[in-house]
């Protein structure tokens, strides 16, 4: 990010009341410096506030990777046999804190950073961050657009070479192998998050954990994936079975099919985050399905899989255009089976636009 940027980011923390940020390696300190740093027993934070040069405390072992960056920033090292604290110490004394209201990233810092802070900057009132830094981060550029393009090409090209060699009495585990080997094969940097791959009654778990019981003809296989290109994410679900669905599952499959359509339909400019989701909640209720729909229709995607807007009951944060976000209603059916379609939107000028391509209409094996 240049100096703007950070002119930006300080404003926005201002206006919130902040008198600054700290940050710990994740996606908010990435999309600042694009730098990625391990969140381990060494700790890394980063200091930006109003009309002080920005700081970073990190071993000495990861020095060389702030010579790229612009800004003024300075370094306070430390090496394993001296330990962290002096270098925090120093730079909380070079900034000249003496106390006034610091954000925090509340999902990511650790009792670790935090006891930090509250040691040397004790009169400092320590509040959470994630709405500034979110504002940053929603509006998606169109470099960060195609970021998210290269990985959801990426995942639909090994999502369909991985279910078009899946045979009945594969395990749920081998599937997910496999789509791991051609998430990298397709150019992946690594995964979203580890492949859900769920099948039968499993699939009746929005969250499950792929297993070893062999998938059978007839039954729903639902497939949860993305890869992370970089840095960006791609997040899909589609569901598939070996030979048409059978029983009630058809039916189900076509509910979510229309009320995945019906969210695409309802995203544009101005309209609150929440219609998204009742656009698709709708189609499942007066299916009669209301109460197995489990989860919210979407969240928010880009650096980190999971990230704001929610399309959620509730969120009357209104879309703006380059706002990207899932779109994934199902419907689970406990001890039978479940249904989940999923795409990537991005929010444009007059609509709404799906990132994914992959097939919705019912996809099977033979």
């Amino acid at each position: 990010m240049d100096s703007k940027g950070f002119s930006r980011l300080l404003a926005a923390a201002s206006s919130a009341g902040l008198d600054g940020l700290v940050l710990v390696p994740g996606p908010n300190l990435f999309y600042l410096t694009g730098l990625s740093f391990h969140l381990s027993e060494r700790p890394v934070v980063a200091f930006l506030f109003r009309d002080r040069p920005p700081l970073l405390v990190l071993p000495t072992l990861e020095a060389s990777k702030i010579e790229c960056l612009t800004g003024g920033w300075r370094a306070f090292t430390y090496s394993d046999e001296e330990g962290y604290e002096t270098a925090f110490q120093n730079a909380v004394a070079m900034l000249g804190l003496t106390g006034g209201v610091v954000g925090v990233e509340a999902l990511r810092a650790r009792f670790l950073e935090v006891s930090l802070l509250e040691r040397y900057l004790p009169a400092a009132r320590l509040t959470p961050a994630e709405d500034v830094l979110a504002q940053l981060r929603m509006r998606k550029t169109s470099a960060e657009l195609s970021a998210m393009r290269r990985a959801v090409a990426v995942t639909e090209t090994a999502l369909k070479r991985t279910m078009d060699s899946v045979q009945a009495g594969m395990t749920e585990r081998a599937v997910a192998a496999a789509l791991k080997i051609e998430l990298l094969r397709a150019g992946a940097d690594g995964m979203s998050f580890e492949p859900i791959v769920a099948a039968g009654p499993n699939a009746a778990l929005s969250h499950a954990t792929p297993g070893e019981r062999p998938i059978q003809a007839g039954e729903p296989i639902v497939v949860d994936c993305g890869a992370m290109v970089d840095g960006y994410a791609a997040d899909i679900t589609r569901t598939f079975s070996i030979g048409p669905l059978e029983g009630e599952m058809a039916h189900v499959y076509h509910v979510v099919r229309a009320a995945n359509e019906a969210g695409r339909a309802a995203v544009r400019p101005g309209v609150p985050a929440e219609a998204v989701d009742q656009a698709a909640r709708t189609v499942i209720e007066t299916a009669g399905y209301g109460p197995q729909f489990t989860h919210r229709t979407g969240h928010g995607l880009g650096l980190e899989v999971h990230e704001p807007p929610y399309i959620v009951a509730g969120n009357r944060r209104l879309l703006e255009p380059g706002m990207t976000f899932t779109i994934e209603p199902g419907i689970y059916l406990p001890g039978v089976g479940g249904v989940r379609i999923e795409d990537d939107v991005v929010v444009t000028e007059s609509g709404g636009e799906s990132l994914t391509t992959f097939p919705r209409t019912e996809y099977t094996r033979r």
